[in-house]
């Protein structure tokens, strides 16, 4: 990698520390133009050149060039929280997008970044700044930091920082020992939502959520890089299985299911949520909210916000009589019908409200503004001077249990529409001369047997410790973990012929929360995905074997935790080279001889594509201590008939059931969460009577012991 590029990563470094202050560990500064440095340090501007760059390591020249005009990113505060909810902070990040991807070369982007460092707001700075360099050709492949690096803020109790600094203060070098992160802190026992503290203040799932947001960003000029295959349809399903997986947890913690919220979208909210975070960048404490809150109207002139609740009423009416209609009203007075093959696609992207809505000025932008209402119910008027709560940024709203009652609602709307589509029939679910005899799971709990416990890791926050004496500064948090485990699935081919299948693994509870058994109509919205990977099928018996870290669901460990030093492509990486890349075939615990790609490459590039998806350590539920009792449900359909012929070398597609594959059409065509995205006939009472013979279910159960171990004996 040539330096330039390997100079746009030390913005991420220290993230509010002026870019003329040393950066990395090889202590590089900046050499900025004099009329770059800021009005409070012009003056001084010769001084402070001297004062950080006598001792740097590496000095690194910025031209001097015209600046494009940054007068609509730079009104939002230095000091402020940033939200893509916000429709003109998401205004402002698409046009700040749009000038880093227009500069003509990275040495150009250097300049403009440096700029733009010491001026525009941080967070909105490094997420413009991340999308650009995913999306740029010159840039792709570059290691870019987590936002758990470089803004550790937003995902863990403040008093961890105050630790770390008086750490990294008094053991000025060599080894620092860890700051051990409490894992009950946002409540007590007595708080019953806090039993699912684990699922939505998990350090992973928080950032996957900011990394779907990162990959499929709402606004730019650029439409290409907004509008990717079925981008509407994968909103409506990552989400989907993120409140099945959410239901299925409260269940295992002997909770109700979610109540959704938004039928009324005047009543009470009875969950409160405090949620002990501090905001590095505009140094404030986020707010709470208190139990009994409502939705408001909103009046903040400091967001350019002003808006009725009633607004959203008419927004969700017209949403709901779309459904019913089953078409949507163009700003041409045509309707667009919403057909089988791309309608959820389409109502996925209204809904979510980006530049792909076929009418935003009709429909509006319900789901955004959802979070916007909710996250200022604490002061809607500003009259308090607060800031947005957590509901009000992607990096921070699921740990908020009204995050999953909301979308809870917005599932129950997508529903509505899919209620309205025919059920499958043969032609579409059978296989026909392939017959699925069984399906087990083998690990070290014993046949059918899943077990989960807790595991504690260490992160390295110092990236994102601003103003604090260097290196690294350790923190180790809790969370859960399962043992590894194979699916066998036993499939017969009768067809006289080698065949091709695609096979589909699900699972979901058995019974709901007070033990009586689902109706499949129910149990089906409460599947799962575990894995869907293609599969040759010669002539008679096949025994598939099936590794769990292989799943197309997950990112490894690695992927989600490891660090940015040691990552694809980087000289040096061996020594941290537990690391599964891109299905490429090697076990998640062994060392990989060498890197997966050069600096820069296309190889690498995709790391970051494939930072985006559900922590693999979060890949099963807890259950409990007695064998939480699920069904695992595995189908082989017909891959001449769903598979997308394209080529995927050197793509990363282990995590494509979220979040697609980069450059590329979804791997599937037939719908996300098929075949149980679609109502059965009212025969159709348990999975049972639902299966065919290319289908096979089995009962088994999760294991949970409340034993807690350090991982890789850290």
């Amino acid at each position: 990698m040539n330096d330039s590029k390997k100079n746009l990563l030390l913005f991420f470094d220290r993230p509010t520390e002026p870019c003329f202050m040393q950066k990395g560990e090889e202590k590089a500064v900046f050499d900025i133009p004099d009329h770059f440095y800021p009005e409070k340090y012009k003056a001084l501007s010769s001084t402070l050149s001297n004062r950080f760059g006598n001792d740097a390591r590496r000095t690194i020249p910025v031209r001097n060039i015209a600046l494009p005009n940054l007068d609509l990113p730079m009104e939002l505060s230095y000091n402020d929280q940033f939200s893509l909810f916000v429709p003109k902070h998401r205004q402002m990040a698409g046009k700040l997008i749009d000038i880093f991807l227009g500069m003509r070369n990275v040495d150009d982007l250097i300049s403009v970044c440096s700029f733009c460092q010491l001026r525009i707001n941080p967070y909105m700075f490094n997420y413009c700044l991340s999308v650009a360099l995913l999306h740029r050709p010159d840039t792709k492949g570059l290691n870019i930091p987590t936002i758990t690096e470089t803004f550790p803020d937003k995902f863990m109790d403040p008093k961890v920082f105050r630790r770390a600094r008086e750490v990294s203060t008094v053991v000025t070098s060599g080894p620092r020992l860890p700051v051990v992160l409490p894992q009950n802190y946002t409540a007590s026992d007595t708080e019953p939502e806090q039993r699912l503290a684990y699922f939505r203040e998990d350090i992973g799932i928080n950032l996957h959520h900011w990394h779907w947001h990162l990959v499929y960003p709402f606004e730019s000029s650029d439409r290409a890089i907004v509008a990717k295959d079925r981008r509407g349809e994968l909103l409506y399903y990552m989400h989907q299985q993120i409140i099945a997986r959410y239901n299925i947890e409260r269940f295992c913690n002997k909770l109700p299911r979610v109540v959704p919220f938004g039928t009324d979208l005047r009543e009470r909210i009875t969950e409160a949520y405090f949620p002990k975070l501090d905001s590095q960048v505009a140094s404030r404490a986020w707010p709470p909210r208190f139990q009994g809150s409502a939705l408001q109207d909103l009046d903040r002139p400091v967001d350019q916000i002003k808006i009725d609740v009633s607004e959203m009423e008419m927004w969700k009416a017209r949403i709901l009589e779309a459904i019913e209609s089953n078409s949507i009203l163009l700003p041409n007075g045509r309707q667009m019908p919403l057909d089988e093959e791309k309608g959820i696609d389409i109502f996925g992207d209204l809904m979510e409200a980006s530049i792909l809505s076929p009418n935003r000025a009709y429909y509006g932008d319900l789901h955004n503004m959802g979070h916007i209402f909710m996250s200022y119910a604490h002061d809607p008027d500003h009259r308090n001077l607060e800031q947005f709560g957590v509901m009000g940024d992607p990096a921070t709203t699921m740990r908020d249990p009204l995050f999953y009652r909301w979308h809870g609602f917005v599932d129950d709307v997508f529903v509505l529409y899919k209620n309205k589509l025919p059920p499958y029939g043969n032609d579409k679910l059978d296989f026909p001369g392939i017959r699925v005899s069984s399906v087990s799971v083998e690990g070290k709990a014993g046949r059918n047997t899943f077990a989960t416990q807790w595991e504690q890791s260490t992160l390295d926050l110092g990236r994102g410790l601003d103003f604090t004496p260097r290196g690294s500064v350790l923190a180790r948090f809790t969370h859960l973990q399962h043992e590894e485990f194979d699916y066998v699935i036993e499939v017969d081919n009768s067809s006289g012929k080698a065949a091709m299948g695609t096979v589909r693994i699900f699972m979901a509870p058995i019974a709901d929360e007070a033990g009586n058994k689902f109706p499949f109509n129910e149990q089906r919205r409460l599947m799962i995905e575990m894995d869907k990977f293609s599969q040759g099928l010669r002539p008679g018996k096949n025994t598939i074997r099936r590794r769990s870290v292989d799943s197309s669901v997950t990112i490894p460990y690695e992927r989600t935790f490891m660090n940015q030093n040691n990552r694809p492509g980087d000289p040096g990486s061996v020594e941290a080279a537990e690391f599964d890349f891109c299905g490429c075939g090697w076990p998640h615990h062994m060392l990989l001889p060498n890197s997966p790609g050069e600096p820069g490459s296309a190889e690498a590039a995709e790391f970051d594509f494939c930072g985006c998806g559900w922590p693999h350590h979060m890949l099963l539920p807890k259950g409990d201590n007695k064998g939480y009792p699920m069904q695992l449900f595995v189908m082989v359909s017909n891959w001449a008939e769903d598979g997308i012929k394209q080529d995927l070398v050197g793509s990363c597609n282990d995590a494509a059931s979220y979040c697609g594959i980069r450059d590329r059409k979804y791997p599937d065509k037939r719908a996300m969460g098929f075949p149980f995205d679609r109502p059965v006939p009212a025969g159709v009472q348990t999975v049972k009577d639902f299966l065919r013979p290319n289908m096979a279910v089995t009962d088994c159960k999760i294991r949970f012991s409340d034993a807690v171990r350090v991982r890789g004996g850290q």
